[in-house]
């Protein structure tokens, strides 16, 4: 199976198991959706959502963020990983989408780049998630499988996403982007599916029988 083959025959199967994919990270709207996505680096989703009722609670918006300050987040955020660089990041770009975007999130991801704590891969779930512009963040899920089905070659991040962006249609990254993590999470987890064992896995790559070593994100 070639490479363009085994995209279409992905991108199928991942539409019948997952055809309509929630965003697993609880929010409200695009500002809770930012610190939603900034708590999960080094974090779990499942932890992000327990932590955030009580955060989104207090401070909701950048206003109320600021005016709860650095330590007030820390004490709220404290059992996520990097607690204490996350409530500062938190806090500072409060501060800015106040003094510079009118207390409103920037539907442009460059400008949410510049966001202290907020990284490529933040800036583009926010934009495909709460704006809905093409983007295809790529996490620890996403540039595992793509090694594993032969999508790209784990050199890079970046060039992970530029090879997924090539093999499949704009109108379908929003949606496969969070495919390909639920698939991962459930049947090709770093430890679960070594390449040889999921139906993805063997589906593209039938006469495999050693593991796939892969590079991490």
């Amino acid at each position: 199976m070639r490479k363009a083959e085994r995209a279409r025959h992905i991108a199928g199967r991942l539409q019948e198991l997952y055809p309509d994919p929630p965003i697993p990270l609880a929010h409200r709207d695009p500002y809770t959706l930012l610190i939603a996505v900034l708590l999960s680096a080094q974090c779990t989703d499942a932890r992000v959502n327990q932590v955030t009722p009580a955060l989104f609670a207090r401070a909701d918006n950048p206003r109320a963020m600021v005016e709860l300050g650095e330590a007030g987040v820390l004490a709220l955020i404290r059992s996520c990983g990097l607690a204490p660089r996350k409530a500062k990041a938190i806090v500072a770009l409060s501060r800015i989408l106040l003094a510079e975007h009118g207390g409103a999130v920037p539907e442009n991801l460059a400008a949410l780049e510049r966001l202290p704590g907020v990284g490529h891969k933040t800036a583009s779930v926010v934009m495909a998630q709460a704006f809905g512009h093409p983007a295809f963040p790529v996490d620890t899920h996403i540039h595992r499988l793509a090694q594993r089905w032969g999508l790209s070659d784990g050199s890079s991040v970046v060039k992970t996403e530029r090879d997924l962006k090539r093999l499949f249609p704009k109108e379908s990254w929003r949606d496969l982007h969070l495919q390909i993590i639920y698939y991962g999470r459930e049947h090709c987890s770093a430890r679960g599916c070594d390449g040889t064992r999921c139906e993805l896995c063997r589906a593209c790559y039938p006469k495999r029988r050693r593991a796939v070593q892969t590079r991490q994100a």
